[in-house]
C-alpha cells in the first residue's frame, strides 16, 4: 500500500480515493496555494467528483502511476477538489477554461501561475498525452514565465466581467411584467424540442428538470395541449427508457443517446429530488398513473439506497461496479431466466431482453416500449394479472440484483441537495397527502436544519457529525425555498421563521446592489480569483433565480414589502434576455411568471381545513400556496381569517388583499384568475 498524501484527513469521498495515490496531491487550502508561492511552481488543479467515470479513468492511468507521479512532484504543487463540496473553484475554473476556448468538463485539469491565475487546462488526458503536457508546460514556466503570467492576468480579468456588461440588461424603472415574454420564451423553447423522443434535440440527453418545470407551469396557467403534449411525451420517454432504473427507481444522470436509452449509470441525489419533484406535480396535472409510480419507486430508491439512518441523504452512487460501467444495472439475458423461471420470457418481452444482449458485452438495459395495460392487451392477457406479475418480477429482480457487488456510495452530505430531497417529498405529500410522506419531509426538515443550520448560516457539507464547508448561494436558496413548501404543508411556523432568518443573511452578505443579484459566494468564505454569479440553470436551476422567487413568496408571507421589490427587480433587469434563452433561463420564466400572471397566497380555516387544502392540491392550482391557518398562529398572514359560521373558510388573497370568504372549492377556483 503507497504511502498516503495529504488527501487521507479529508472527508470527500471523492479526495479519498486519491489519498494512496503516489502523486503528492493536497487539498485546496491556504497551506498548498502558499506552498506554490513559497517554492514558485505552478499549480496542476485537479477536479472532479466520486462518481465520475474519466475521473476514475485517468486516476487509474495517470494519478496511479509511478513515473508520472514523479513528474507532477517535482514540477508542480498538485491539488485536487471535489466539486460537489466546492463548487466556487469548480465554478471558477471552468469558466477560465472555456475563455480559453477549450471544452469544459471532468476530470477537470487547469495549470494555474502561484497566485492562482489560470493558463492552461483541459479535461480527460490519456497518460501519454498527460506526460507531455506535464514536460511542456514545465518548460514553458521555467523559461517564459512573464509570457504565461501575462496570459493568465488576461484571463483571470476576464472572469471578473460583470452579468450586466456581458447581456443586455433592462435597467429601466417601469417594473411591467408583459406576459408576451412567457409566450415567446414557450414559443422558441419548442424549437428545441425532440417530437420523436421528448427531451431536447441532440445526445447526450440529461433531464433537465427545471425546463419541464417551466412547461408544466405554463400547461398549469394556459392550458395548452401543445405544452401537455411535449410534457407527457418526455416524461413518458424518460420513464419508459434505460435513463430510469425500471427495477429499483430512480434516475441516472443522463443518457449517451438521445432514445434515452443506454444511461450514464451514476445516480445523483439532485437529479431524483428534482425528477421526484417534477413527476408528483405532472401527476396532479395529467392524471398518468405512471407518472405516480415513477414517484412512489423513486422515493423508494432514495431511502433505499441514499439515506442515512438520521434522516440525511447521501449524495450519490457511483457508474462503476467491479471496474465496468452499468454491470450492477444490466442483465445477461439467462439471468432474468435463471431468477424468473417460467415468467422470464414476458417479462424479458415487455423490458426488450434480448439473448444476445440489448447492450454492450451480451448484457440487457432493461427499456419500456409500452405502457403495462397495452402490453398486457396485446399479449390477451388480463390487465390486473399483469400487474400482478410484473410487481412479482420486479421484486424478484431487484433481490436477485441486491447480491451483486453494489457501486461505490459517495456518502457525503451537501446543503442544497438535501433541500431538494425535502422539496420532492413535499410535492410527494400534495400528490398523494399520506401521514408517511408527510413524516418523512418533517425527519428530512429536522435534519438538514440541526445539521446544516448553525446561527443562521449554512454549511455545505456533512460528514460523520462534522460540517466545516461555508456554504454558497445555491445551497440558501435551495433550504429556503424548501422551507417554504414545507411550511406549506405543515404549518410548521418555525419553518417560515427560519426561512426568513437565512434570508437576511443572504442580502447582507451575498447581494451586489450594483446588478441587484447575489454573488454564489458569502463574503465571509473563502476569497478566489473571482467573485462569480450564477445566473443561468445548470442541471440545478439558476441559485439566483430560486432566491427570486424566495424573495417574492416570504415578501408576501411575513409582509417585506421591500423583499418583494427586490425580487420584482431581479427577474425585471432580465425581461429582454428571457425570450432568447428559454433553455437555459427556465427557473427565472417560472418566476416571471409570477409576477406577469397573478400569484395567490390563500388561507384556509376550519376544521375540515387540511382536508380542503389536500382537495385543492389535486386541481394543480398554478402560482398559488394554499395554506391552513393553524390555532394560535402569530404570523401576520394569518390575521383577521376567522371560521365563520362553523364552515371551513377560505380567503384567497394577492399580497395580502384578499377577497370575500368562500366556503367551496368551486368558489375558491373561481377566485383564482391567473
Amino acid at each position: 500500500m503507497p504511502s498516503s498524501n495529504k488527501l487521507n484527513a479529508e472527508s470527500s469521498p471523492y479526495l479519498l480515493q486519491h489519498a494512496n495515490n503516489p502523486v503528492h496531491w493536497q487539498a485546496w487550502n491556504q497551506e498548498a496555494l502558499n506552498e506554490a508561492k513559497r517554492e514558485d511552481k505552478p499549480i496542476i488543479l485537479s477536479i472532479g467528483y466520486a462518481a465520475c467515470h474519466w475521473c476514475h479513468v485517468m486516476e487509474h492511468e495517470s494519478f496511479e502511476d509511478e513515473q508520472v507521479a514523479q513528474i507532477m512532484n517535482e514540477n508542480y504543487v498538485c491539488i485536487k477538489v471535489d466539486r460537489e463540496e466546492r463548487p466556487d473553484v469548480d465554478q471558477v475554473y471552468m469558466d477560465a477554461i472555456q475563455a480559453m476556448g477549450l471544452n469544459g468538463g471532468w476530470p477537470l485539469n487547469v495549470f494555474l501561475m502561484p497566485d492562482q491565475t489560470p493558463f492552461y487546462g483541459g479535461t480527460y488526458f490519456p497518460k501519454n498525452n498527460w506526460m507531455e503536457l506535464l514536460d511542456k508546460v514545465a518548460v514553458a514556466y521555467q523559461t517564459s514565465k512573464d509570457k504565461l503570467a501575462e496570459s493568465a492576468k488576461n484571463f483571470a480579468n476576464a472572469l471578473n466581467t460583470k452579468e450586466s456588461d456581458r447581456l443586455n440588461f433592462n435597467l429601466s424603472n417601469d417594473f411591467s411584467f408583459d406576459k408576451n415574454v412567457i409566450e415567446q420564451a414557450y414559443q422558441k423553447l419548442l424549437k428545441f424540442i425532440d417530437w420523436d423522443n421528448g427531451g431536447t434535440l441532440g445526445a447526450p440527453k440529461f433531464p433537465m428538470p427545471v425546463i419541464w418545470e417551466f412547461l408544466l407551469s405554463y400547461y398549469n396557467i394556459t392550458k395548452s395541449e401543445k405544452a401537455l403534449e411535449v410534457l407527457e411525451l418526455t416524461l413518458t420517454e424518460m420513464a419508459n427508457g434505460g435513463i430510469y432504473d425500471q427495477i429499483g427507481g430512480g434516475f441516472a444522470r443522463y443518457s449517451v443517446d438521445a432514445e434515452w436509452f443506454a444511461p450514464h449509470f451514476e445516480k445523483m441525489l439532485y437529479d431524483n429530488g428534482q425528477l421526484i419533484s417534477l413527476y408528483a406535480k405532472a401527476t396532479l396535472a395529467t392524471g398518468n398513473i405512471r407518472f405516480k409510480e415513477v414517484v412512489e419507486e423513486s422515493i423508494n430508491f432514495v431511502n433505499r439506497e441514499l439515506k442515512s439512518q438520521d434522516h440525511g441523504f447521501y449524495s450519490a452512487l457511483d457508474a462503476d461496479s467491479e471496474g465496468v460501467e452499468g454491470k450492477y444495472y444490466t442483465w445477461p439475458h439467462n439471468e432474468v431466466k435463471d431468477a424468473l423461471k417460467k415468467n422470464s420470457e414476458i417479462i424479458s418481452n415487455f423490458y426488450s431482453v434480448k439473448e444476445d444482449g440489448n447492450w454492450e458485452d451480451g448484457r440487457n438495459i432493461l427499456v419500456r416500449q409500452v405502457a403495462t395495460d397495452d402490453f398486457a392487451r396485446l399479449q390477451k392477457i388480463d390487465v390486473s394479472d399483469f400487474q400482478e406479475l410484473l410487481k412479482n418480477a420486479k421484486e424478484t429482480l431487484l433481490k436477485t440484483r441486491e447480491k451483486r457487488i453494489k457501486p461505490a456510495l459517495d456518502d457525503k452530505m451537501l446543503c442544497g441537495w438535501n433541500a431538494l430531497q425535502l422539496n420532492a417529498l413535499c410535492d410527494a405529500y400534495k400528490m398523494n397527502p399520506t401521514k408517511d410522506y408527510l413524516d418523512q419531509a418533517k425527519a428530512s426538515f429536522e435534519f438538514v436544519t440541526n445539521k446544516f443550520m448553525k446561527n443562521n448560516q449554512l454549511f455545505r457539507n456533512h460528514k460523520n457529525g462534522k460540517s466545516g464547508i461555508t456554504a454558497y448561494l445555491e445551497d440558501y436558496a435551495l433550504i429556503i425555498q424548501a422551507l417554504i413548501k414545507h411550511f406549506e404543508i405543515s404549518s410548521d411556523e418555525e419553518a417560515l421563521t427560519k426561512a426568513e432568518a437565512l434570508c437576511s443573511y443572504v442580502i447582507e452578505n451575498f447581494y451586489d446592489d450594483s446588478e441587484s443579484l447575489f454573488y454564489y459566494t458569502d463574503k465571509q468564505g473563502d476569497s478566489l480569483i473571482a467573485r462569480k454569479k450564477e445566473l443561468f440553470d445548470n442541471v440545478i436551476p439558476s441559485s439566483n433565480a430560486v432566491m427570486a422567487e424566495n424573495l417574492h413568496w416570504l415578501g408576501i408571507l411575513i409582509q417585506k414589502s421591500d423583499w418583494l421589490a427586490l425580487s420584482d427587480k431581479m427577474v425585471h433587469q432580465l425581461k429582454d434576455i428571457l425570450p432568447n434563452e428559454p433553455k437555459y433561463l427556465s427557473k427565472w420564466l417560472q418566476v416571471y411568471s409570477l409576477k406577469a400572471y397573478n400569484s395567490y397566497e390563500v388561507v384556509l380555516t376550519g376544521k375540515k381545513a387540511h382536508q380542503m387544502q389536500k382537495d385543492l392540491w389535486q386541481k394543480a392550482v398554478a402560482n398559488t400556496l394554499f395554506l391552513v391557518n393553524p390555532e394560535h398562529s402569530k404570523l401576520e398572514i394569518f390575521n383577521h381569517k376567522p371560521e365563520i359560521s362553523d364552515k371551513t373558510t377560505v380567503y384567497v388573497c394577492q399580497k395580502h388583499a384578499c377577497q370575500q370568504p368562500v366556503f367551496t372549492i368551486d368558489d375558491t377556483l373561481a377566485q383564482i384568475n391567473l
